[in-house]
């Protein structure tokens, strides 16, 4: 399972720009895959700590049920506006992805509704000199820098 310190421990300004953008605001969103193959978009609070990122769902909502049914989940960062007139002031946006586990409580058993992500990348993408920065992380590359004109 790839957890938040291996991000963290490879790349930890790109970590620490990313967890600032998701803590920017309470709520995130979350995809999920929806038994028919589309997708489902959420609002969702999440937590990160030192090794982790977590969230929780009510056992039963249509997520939770995407979620056993397929494991693989996004999260977008909270959107911010660039300040007026200034594109360039704009701090971007943050996402990852990966599968949902569920958690284990302190005797070893699966604690209903609460999930930590095993990662498959994490991104960002903000407006740098040239034009478009984006910045991405997977656990076989490492940390990745391209610039879109």
């Amino acid at each position: 399972m790839v957890m938040w310190h291996e991000v963290v421990q490879s790349a930890p300004e790109f970590a620490a720009r990313v967890r600032a953008l998701f803590d920017a605001r309470k709520h995130k969103t979350m995809a999920t895959i929806r038994r028919d193959g589309s997708p489902r978009i959420s609002g969702m609070e999440m937590q990160f700590d030192d090794e982790r990122i977590t969230f929780g769902m009510m056992d039963g909502s249509m997520k939770a049920l995407d979620v056993r049914r397929d494991p693989r989940v996004a999260f977008h960062s909270p959107s911010v506006d660039p300040p007026e007139g200034e594109q360039s002031g704009w701090v971007g946006e943050a996402k990852l992805s990966g599968r949902a586990v569920s958690r284990l409580d302190e005797e070893g058993g699966y604690e209903e509704g609460s999930y930590e992500i095993d990662i498959d990348e994490v991104a960002l993408t903000y407006l740098g000199e040239g034009g478009l920065i984006i910045e991405s992380w997977h656990p076989d590359v490492g940390h990745q820098r391209r610039i879109r004109t």
